[in-house]
């Protein structure tokens, strides 16, 4: 927590959806904290230790999102993680989360709704 406030780690490489994130995060009281890639999002978990991370499966490398995921489990990470995707439904059935470390996948687009409500539902 920072000032009251939980914080949330935001790690993609497309500079929109970073926006769109903290605009809707900061406007609910969270404080998000954005990285462009596994490797900036690797050294600001590490400088922050956020209360939840969110990861884009695909950014600079096709496996960038799940490298970064194993690299915070070996941090000792235990907060929870979602991959972002775009790949669509198909993960949800491909994936297993808990061999990954994920808590869930959130779709893009993201439903704000469903991002506030898991928050809500994480974070207590």
């Amino acid at each position: 927590m920072q000032d009251g406030k939980y914080v949330i780690l935001c790690v993609d490489d497309d500079a929109d959806m970073l926006e769109a994130l903290q605009l809707v995060l900061e406007s609910n009281g969270y404080h998000m904290v954005g990285a462009r890639s596994a490797e900036e999002g690797l050294k600001t978990y590490c400088q922050v230790r956020p209360d939840l991370v969110i990861v884009d499966l695909m950014m600079e490398e096709v496996d960038a999102g799940t490298r970064l995921v194993r690299d915070l489990k070996a941090e000792g990470n235990t907060r929870p993680v979602y991959m972002l995707s775009s790949v669509g439904d198909n993960l949800n059935l491909m994936t297993d989360y808990s061999e990954l470390g994920l808590s869930g996948v959130f779709q893009k687009p993201i439903d704000h709704h469903n991002l506030l409500a898991v928050l809500k539902a994480k974070l207590k």
